[in-house]
């Protein structure tokens, strides 16, 4: 049996994991679309801190995510995967889903995955524009933007109206 290759097909914070083939995705459109509650402490996730205090802010931290939309298009960098590195990369994505975007890629080298929001993590994206709550932290965006321009990605986030602030990523410890 010949293993197919499988990309995942980065258009956020992926796009700075790698050497990978410059792609476009069509019919889906990049948008600021999840977010965690960084009130939650969540064991193996993060949170997020103000660096000038060390205090932990309570607001959603906006993420980038995709959406199907017609006559639109993202463009993205696919990343050659083996199962294990996929199986990592969706522990990772915890506020996305992975779905097949193969038929949506011209000239596919092969199986493509790409990552969109649970509909949990677009739910708190909403409760926070509602809350006035809802955050973009500006290293997130700048780590984003520093892997389009090392792949030629023309795209500079605009945070659609979400504040653009600075927070200190804290990983924590898994059980």
């Amino acid at each position: 049996m010949v293993a197919t290759e499988q990309y995942i097909f980065g258009y956020g914070s992926l796009t700075s994991f790698g050497i990978g083939l410059s792609a476009r995705l069509e019919d889906h459109r990049r948008v600021w679309g999840v977010a965690m509650d960084n009130r939650m402490t969540i064991r193996g996730y993060k949170y997020y801190r103000l660096p000038a205090d060390g205090t932990r802010p309570a607001v959603f931290v906006a993420f980038l995510d995709m959406v199907a939309e017609p006559r639109t298009h993202t463009d993205g960098v696919l990343l050659s995967v083996d199962d294990a590195t996929l199986r990592s990369v969706d522990r990772r994505e915890r506020n996305y889903d992975r779905f097949d975007v193969t038929a949506s890629v011209s000239d596919a080298p092969g199986r493509i995955w790409a990552y969109r929001g649970t509909q949990d993590g677009r739910e708190r994206l909403r409760l926070g524009r509602t809350r006035g709550t809802a955050v973009v932290d500006r290293t997130y965006r700048d780590s984003v933007l520093l892997g389009f321009a090392e792949h030629g990605i023309g795209d500079d986030l605009d945070t659609g109206g979400l504040p653009l602030i600075d927070l200190e990523r804290v990983d924590l410890s898994s059980p």
